[in-house]
């Protein structure tokens, strides 16, 4: 079996699994009783969060943990409107965003704000002229991630945020696919609020961050105890929150070599199937993405169809389409970037992580060819 589907989500780091388990059985306390129960597993959340801390470049006191990276955004983009809703009611947005920032701006819409999104380049890449441009007296957020997830183009986030410091205006950027990949540097950045997830990151599912700069205005998104320094109510959970520290732990201490190893494999990737496979095209700035990430266009190909055939051969990808009721809904990220329908609907996104090998890309290689040139004879690929 071969995982190339990292960006979608990834297996749980083995040494997040060891930490995590005492939390599920002698560790049990609550971390808000004042008893000796609760004061270890207090203790064990800190050190997580200095260590979630660490890796995004930012102060303990400003990681508050949240259910997803999905309640991150919205608790960020919420929590802005709510919280200046006096001030504006404008925020802008590029078009590429993860719906679980698009939906929140989305609902916002259709309740008085105003968004004002932005197109990308065909080269998926952000004008910051036009972002500025797009800024009015009344805007409160801008809303721009730091790597798309489906072709980890990466976006000129200190740019943007010293437009939005001019202009007094908050930047939020959706940080879950680049965490642990890239260097965030948040203390330097100008950045304001940042989301996060810790099933991107080899954590398990069910647990995320969102860093509010010191001084930033965002109301709760989740009212309730007095947990998170009364910024998201509800009892913490210990043993997610503690593997995602010990997962920021481990990215930070192996990325710059971990992600230099994945770049090479993913150029061999991409190299190998430019070569062999003619009619095919990279999507997506080569120069200016995440060294994991790369999307690929087949001409005269179906990409549920090639989805289902890599399937079969036990090789795991994935596409920014998604296969509605028989009906293929073309990648909005693709499409903003002016990608032609014919050409959107052949593209696979391949995110290599942890664990990939030299031989599964040789595997891919052997395959990949045979199964696209029978696609395109009329056959299934199997």
């Amino acid at each position: 079996m071969i995982y190339l589907d990292h960006n979608a989500t990834t297996p749980v780091h083995p040494e997040v699994v060891e930490a995590l388990l005492p939390f599920l059985t002698e560790k049990f306390g609550n971390p808000s009783s004042i008893h000796w129960a609760g004061r270890a597993v207090k203790g064990a959340v800190e050190e997580a969060r200095e260590r979630v801390a660490h890796l995004v470049g930012c102060e303990p006191g400003e990681v508050v943990f949240t259910a997803s990276g999905t309640e991150a955004d919205n608790m960020a983009i919420k929590g802005v409107a709510a919280a200046l809703a006096g001030r504006g009611d404008h925020i802008v947005a590029t078009r590429v965003e993860h719906p679980a920032v698009m939906n929140p701006l989305l609902h916002l819409e259709r309740h008085g704000c105003t968004v004002t999104w932005l197109d990308v380049d065909g080269d998926g890449l952000l004008d910051p002229e036009r972002l500025e441009g797009a800024l009015t007296d009344r805007t409160i957020l801008v809303c721009a991630m730091a790597a798309n997830n489906e072709t980890g183009v990466l976006f000129p986030l200190r740019e943007i945020a010293e437009i939005a410091a001019r202009r007094k205006v908050y930047l939020h950027c959706d940080a879950v696919q680049a965490a642990g990949k890239i260097p965030l540097g948040f203390r330097e950045s100008g950045i304001a609020l940042l989301a996060l997830s810790g099933h991107k990151l080899n954590a398990p599912k069910g647990v995320g961050a969102l860093v509010i700069r010191r001084g930033v205005k965002c109301h709760p998104l989740i009212h309730g105890g007095a947990q998170e320094r009364n910024r998201r109510g509800g009892t913490e959970n210990v043993a997610g929150i503690v593997a995602f520290g010990k997962a920021c732990e481990i990215a930070a201490a192996t990325m710059t070599a971990e992600m230099a190893r994945l770049k090479m494999l993913r150029d061999r990737l991409e190299e190998g199937i430019l070569a062999r496979i003619p009619g095919s095209r990279v999507n997506g700035s080569r120069e200016r993405r995440l060294p994991t990430t790369t999307n690929i266009s087949f001409a005269g190909v179906e990409v549920d169809s090639l989805l289902m055939a890599l399937d079969l051969e036990g090789i795991a990808a994935s596409s920014g389409s998604a296969c509605s009721s028989g009906t293929l809904k073309l990648s909005p990220v693709l499409s903003a970037m002016g990608i032609a329908p014919e050409v959107a609907r052949g593209s696979v996104r391949f995110s290599l992580g942890r664990g990939n090998t030299e031989g599964e890309i040789a595997r891919v290689l052997e395959l990949l060819p045979g199964i696209v040139a029978r696609m395109r004879r009329g056959g299934d690929g199997s």
